[in-house]
Parts: C-alpha cells; sequence; structure tokens
C-alpha cells in the first residue's frame, strides 16, 4: 500500500502558501476563518478540496492544526492515519464514519461544532452532501494518510 505524508500538503501549497506558525509562537484565529490563505489540496484528496495549515508542519514532530474546506458532494473514501488526529466541523454539514468500507447507512452527521478523535490506524471515511465544509484537523507529526484500498486514492486516479 502507498503511504502519503502529510508533507505532500505542504509541497503542494507553493502557489498558494499558508500562513502557517511555529509551533511554539502565539496564534490568535478570529471566529469567522478570514484571514486564511487556502490552496489546493495535494492530489490524495479529492478534486476541489484546499487546505490552509494554521500552525506547525505535519511532516515533521510537534502540533500542527490545518483547516480544509471540501466542496458539495465530496467523498474521503476510508483510509487511516500513521498518528491519532482529531477533527473539529466548523461550518456546514459532513458525514463520519468508521469502518473499512464507505456505508453511507451507517455515517454520523456532523454539524458546526461536531468533533472527532480518531487513534492511529483507525479506518474512516468522510463525505459532504450539497453544501461546502469546513473542518479543522490537528494531530501530531509526522503525520499520514493511507487508503484502506489503493485504487481509492485520488491521485492514483487516470
Amino acid at each position: 500500500m502507498k503511504v502519503l505524508t502529510i508533507g505532500s500538503f505542504l509541497a503542494c501549497l507553493a502557489v498558494h502558501p499558508p500562513t502557517a506558525q511555529s509551533a511554539t509562537a502565539s496564534l490568535v484565529v478570529q471566529g469567522d476563518n478570514s484571514g486564511f490563505v487556502y490552496g489546493p489540496a495535494p492530489a490524495s484528496l479529492p478534486k476541489g478540496t484546499q487546505v490552509s495549515n494554521l500552525l506547525g508542519d505535519p511532516s515533521k514532530p510537534g502540533p500542527f492544526v490545518l483547516r480544509l474546506i471540501f466542496p458539495p458532494h465530496t467523498d474521503v473514501m476510508p483510509h487511516t492515519h500513521s498518528k491519532p488526529e482529531t477533527v473539529t466541523v466548523l461550518s456546514g454539514t459532513i458525514y463520519h464514519e468508521h469502518g473499512p468500507t464507505l456505508a453511507r447507512a451507517q455515517g454520523v452527521k456532523l454539524t458546526a461544532g461536531g468533533f472527532v478523535y480518531l487513534p492511529q490506524g483507525m479506518p474512516h471515511s468522510l463525505w459532504t452532501t450539497d453544501q461546502q465544509v469546513i473542518i479543522q484537523v490537528s494531530g501530531t507529526g509526522p503525520f499520514g494518510l493511507q487508503y484502506v484500498n489503493p485504487a481509492d486514492d485520488p491521485s492514483l486516479a487516470k
């Protein structure tokens, strides 16, 4: 299986570099999501996904915080991470499901304020319906992503 590191997120942001802060610096964020620079997420995430790196470097040891914008009708197929992560829904409605297959009937609806903690290696998937969703992902690097089924990796699509 191909393991994709979040470091690829940072490499793909060269066109629209985010305003990341050092994990040792103070950071204050307004609640309206303004002032963040988003850029295209790497090819390992669904087309149209945008990312902003708020804090730290996910490819290196230490804490990090990312914000992701998923467009309507986005599926993030079952995957795992190399370290624990937390996900907080900032706006919109997203569905989350534990397990090695995407089973929409098992998904939990999460709205703004919704929170998920995922231990290292727990397979899970996410999907949006008819609206854009903004989530915040926090964890400790080095952080990686691995699709349960390598054929689900959007970066391998032809």
